[in-house]
């Protein structure tokens, strides 16, 4: 599903340059369920941010399926990113002035549907994740796991190939943080090909493969009974 070749990231200020990520090679197959571990500063965000097309590297390959994504126009890496692969950030990255079925319909109506249809579909995301009835709320008027569920409706109503995670349950508590884990259990039961970077190892139970980074440098594969 993705397959990443000496990738490198190197950030420039001036003159100093700070490289990021150094040279890492990486597989995931379709329907794993992959983790990303590692320290403050170890570059887990960052390598997230190239895979998921969010950020361009310095140097390397990487290849979804088939498709060479770094050989794409910025137009086609946006479609791209649209069609195929969903996201979950550690923010929630809501928009406050739109309602919870508002939110979720927002890729469906990027992509084109008809309005009715996409809030149809949305009000049935929002039901898959636990959270039927709260479609006409804003974010200020949900608590951070339900903020959280939202996301992930978001991120899977177009039913992405891949979803990427950043931390999703940074800004949870632990009663929440388990919630949205179970959440993602269950998509990846049925199918679903994730890549998730968390700092708490409780939460990596359910992956099939954890993979350490130490410094831009992946140091382990740890792979789950």
């Amino acid at each position: 599903m993705i397959t990443v070749q000496n990738l490198t990231k190197t950030y420039t200020n001036g003159e100093i340059e700070t490289h990021v990520l150094k040279g890492l090679d990486l597989e995931i197959r379709q329907g794993e369920f992959v983790a990303i571990m590692g320290k403050s500063g170890a570059g887990k965000s960052t390598f997230l941010y190239q895979m998921s097309l969010l950020d361009m590297p310095t140097s390397g390959s990487i290849t979804i399926g088939d498709t060479d994504i770094l050989a794409m126009t910025q137009p086609e890496r946006t479609m791209f990113r649209l069609d195929r692969l969903g996201y979950i950030f550690q923010d929630y990255a809501l928009v406050p002035e739109l309602t919870a079925e508002e939110n979720v319909a927002v890729p469906l109506l990027m992509q084109g549907m008809d309005q009715g249809e996409a809030i149809e579909k949305a009000r049935l995301i929002i039901d898959s994740v636990g959270m039927a009835g709260k479609y006409g709320n804003r974010p200020n008027q949900l608590s951070g796991g339900e903020q959280q569920r939202i996301s992930v409706a978001r991120a899977i109503v177009q039913q992405p190939e891949i979803l990427f995670a950043d931390e999703p349950t940074a800004n949870l508590d632990s009663t929440s943080s388990e919630s949205v884990i179970e959440l993602l259990r269950d998509l990846h039961r049925n199918g679903q090909t994730i890549v998730m970077v968390t700092h708490e190892p409780e939460y990596t139970r359910f992956c099939d493969r954890v993979i350490y980074l130490e410094d831009g440098v992946i140091t382990n594969y740890d792979y789950q009974v």
